[in-house]
């Protein structure tokens, strides 16, 4: 019995460790960490919640380049995440994200209107779950953001791709080679549906990308974009290639963010 008592308090400790973690790179913040049907899932609380409830949403690369998330947690914005980076975007990939909304909207009372952040691949989910609930996005920032799978993982055009990545994003989307070029499900068709909801968007970019190259990604977006009526703006980077990601002085993206959310009460 008291060995089983031991063995019962372990696992309550490890279980409480596990619910609030410590995240280095939000380390003067509680952050809860847990499973999401099956994904690994992230909140973390600011010290004192903005009124209206506001919170930036996160997709791929958690805790880098954190510059932002950082200064919209000491505006009282919560950051969550949770990760389907191996989904690429796909159907499956948005309907866990429209659980995660409700679980988020509905235990957390946040704001029925959520920031999207999107670095590499994660400009994939952003882009193909806003374009399905234009009603919940108040505005999107994508950093280097993948906006045509055949660009990356695919590799088609002047990219390096990734070949084991290439692999898994056709499967998971049910693609082949060849039905693949035909294939609209991605961020730069996407987006037109974006922009006609009137939501605003905000992309920094590295001129010298040869990962996910400017020139097949965030320039076609922003070319239909615009087409639709919608208001974008592009930082392009001289000299940079995908990484760093970010600014070094992030307020031209947490202005924009602000201008979009507490500018508009």
């Amino acid at each position: 019995m008291l060995r089983k008592s031991y063995l019962l308090l372990f696992l309550f400790v490890i279980g409480t460790c596990s619910l609030f973690a410590k995240d280095s790179a939000f380390e003067k913040y509680k952050v809860a960490e847990f499973e999401f049907q099956g994904h690994v899932a992230k909140i973390v609380f600011p010290e004192e919640s903005n009124p209206e409830k506001y919170w930036i949403w996160r997709a791929r690369f958690w805790g880098h380049e954190p510059q932002t998330d950082l200064a919209l947690l000491e505006k009282g914005f919560h950051v969550v995440y949770v990760d389907v980076a191996g989904l690429f975007g796909n159907d499956e990939a948005v309907n866990l994200w429209n659980d995660f909304y409700t679980y988020l909207t509905e235990k957390y009372n946040l704001n029925s209107k959520v920031v999207l952040e999107g670095m590499s691949r994660g400009g994939l989910i952003i882009y193909n779950w806003a374009a399905v609930n234009t009603d919940k996005v108040a505005c999107i920032y994508a950093d280097a953001p993948v906006c045509d799978i055949k660009s990356w993982p695919g590799g088609l055009f002047n990219g390096k791709g990734s070949n084991a990545d290439w692999e898994q994003c056709l499967n998971v989307f049910g693609l082949n080679k060849k039905t693949v070029l035909e294939f609209e499900n991605i961020p730069i068709y996407n987006a037109i549906k974006v922009a006609k909801a009137g939501i605003p968007a905000f992309h920094v970019c590295g001129a010298a990308d040869e990962v996910v190259p400017y020139e097949e990604n965030t320039k076609l977006l922003a070319e239909n974009f615009k087409k639709a009526g919608g208001e974008i703006e592009v930082i392009l980077k001289d000299g940079v290639g995908h990484h760093p990601h970010s600014l070094e002085n992030p307020k031209p993206i947490v202005d924009f963010i602000l201008k979009n959310t507490l500018g508009k009460n």
